[in-house]
């Protein structure tokens, strides 16, 4: 079984990103995407309903992040430091072999781009630092931007597996032999 350690925090740049480690100012950043109801439209999850709640998510992904459970990055524009979205590796297979992405971004910074640079640069990372085979994603059928974002980043629809209990979501695969990035 291959190890996987995620300390030190590994932060990610591209030419307009920073892809950062959670820290407890992100807070209010965080409430605004979990508490957004277009936002969660496609996320199977309970909208946040108090600040309080994203304190305590930040604290559990950085201490997942800390047992090696999952990489999770906010998305920040270059010399800022507000959260704009956030982008993550998570749900890793038994054998550290597979691992899932997921996303949000706040809709004012959507359709510009922004979310496409992300992906790529984790994916990358994912592949290269992390030696993963493969990397899924699950979305809603409905979901027609991530549809389009999965697509336009090579990711492929495996219209066979159904992702169990959730139905309306389908299935990407990007494997890291097909990677070229």
């Amino acid at each position: 079984m291959k190890t996987i350690n995620l300390t030190p925090f590994t932060e990610l740049e591209t030419e307009r990103l920073v892809l950062r480690q959670l820290n407890a100012t992100d807070a209010e950043d965080q409430f605004i995407l979990r508490s957004s109801a277009e936002v969660g439209k496609y996320i199977a999850r309970d909208l946040q309903t108090d600040v309080s709640q994203s304190e305590k998510f930040i604290k559990d992904r950085n201490e997942d992040i800390a047992q090696n459970k999952i990489m999770y990055w906010p998305i920040t524009i270059k010399g800022q430091t507000k959260l704009i979205g956030t982008i993550c590796l998570w749900n890793f297979t038994e054998g550290n072999s597979v691992a899932e992405v997921g996303y949000d971004l706040n809709p004012e910074f959507q359709k510009i781009g922004i979310m496409s640079e992300a992906l790529k640069t984790v994916v990358s990372y994912g592949f290269k630092k992390l030696k993963f085979s493969r990397i899924e994603a699950f979305t809603q059928i409905e979901n027609e931007g991530s549809k389009l974002l999965l697509v336009k980043n090579k990711f492929q629809l495996h219209p066979t597996r159904i992702d169990e209990g959730f139905p309306k979501n389908i299935i990407f695969e990007l494997y890291n032999k097909d990677y070229k990035g």
